[in-house]
């Protein structure tokens, strides 16, 4: 990534104010990250989007880095990011947005592209697949029933300051625990989404021997610089709004995304392994899926662990829609 031809601006979109990284011309491509990440977890993919004609654009999401940290949990509902989305377009002044995201930001560009297909071209989400609103149990209910007797973790990162005060009592150290138990190179480590009650999710973190080139020291820094000022109140408050997304949107029950899509999911990855079910379903959900392509050997960080299979493969997109 040559930083000298990143571009970084803020603007309001509505009630909050979102920093972004841009570089390049052309048609929008607009990344959303996960959790816990930054505009910098697409670092190998602005350069190589705006090299092929391009406007790359990764925003930090609510929350995060530079933008706005509401005070709420309420304020990081779903509707709010897909309203922060909407805003932004406005802010990039363009008709032509291809949305992109991770992790956490696929379900805020899957739901973006759901409720406001009317502003996007296409749309693509890595790692968690596309899963239609439902009206069936809460989800949190159905979390738990998963865990047993101990805690899924997104149950554990429900109450307000308890997972706050495990990972900012040492937050380069937590973020490197979590990052690698998460990825592709950890094939029999411990499985971090299932927390024994009485324990701390750190407690059953391994690390690496040596940082791996997906993640070089100097990236961790970053991450760990950025959290060290935004704190992990707004990005953990994602996890707080489940049961109140699945509230706001009852009314899209089972609805499909109309929009040209892409879908790209590793292997060794939860969210793409939990969701083989919401993958059997693309044809219906999807009915416009470009590609759906699960990477062997990859973890969680999709465009992180396998940037140029990332890269081929969000460029192949583009180029098919415009």
């Amino acid at each position: 990534m040559d930083k000298s031809t990143l571009t970084h601006r803020t603007a309001n979109v509505g009630n909050a104010r979102l920093h972004w990284v841009e570089c390049g011309r052309g048609p929008v491509a607009l990344m959303v990250h996960g959790y816990p990440e930054s505009w910098y977890s697409w670092r190998n993919q602005l350069s190589a989007l705006a090299a092929a004609g391009y406007r790359a654009v990764a925003i930090d999401v609510r929350g995060y880095g530079r933008s706005s940290k509401p005070s709420e949990v309420a304020d990081y509902r779903m509707v709010r990011m897909v309203s922060d989305i909407v805003g932004l377009v406005g802010a990039l002044d363009t008709d032509d947005v291809t949305l992109i995201g991770h992790d956490w930001g696929a379900p805020i560009v899957w739901n973006s592209a759901l409720l406001r297909p009317d502003l996007f071209r296409g749309v693509a989400g890595l790692s968690v697949p596309y899963a239609a609103p439902s009206r069936e149990g809460r989800p949190l209910a159905r979390m738990r029933e998963l865990a047993g007797d101990d805690e899924f973790y997104v149950e554990y990162f429900q109450q307000p300051g308890r997972a706050e005060a495990e990972i900012e009592a040492d937050i380069r150290s937590w973020l490197l625990g979590f990052y690698w138990c998460a990825s592709g190179d950890v094939r029999s480590g411990p499985n971090i989404a299932i927390v024994p009650r009485g324990t701390q999710m750190r407690d059953h973190f391994v690390y690496p021997e040596r940082m791996p080139d997906w993640l070089t020291e100097a990236d961790l820094d970053v991450y760990a610089s950025e959290f060290e000022h935004s704190g992990f109140f707004g990005p953990l408050c994602r996890y707080r709004n489940v049961d109140r997304d699945w509230e706001d949107l009852a009314a899209f029950a089972d609805q499909p995304i109309t929009l040209p899509a892409l879908f790209i999911g590793g292997d060794r990855d939860g969210p793409t392994i939990w969701g083989a079910p919401a993958i059997e379903r693309f044809s219906e959900t999807l009915p416009q899926l470009f590609k759906a392509e699960i990477l062997a050997g990859c973890g969680h960080w999709t465009q992180q662990e396998r940037p140029n299979e990332t890269n081929r493969l969000l460029i192949e997109f583009l180029n098919a829609i415009h």
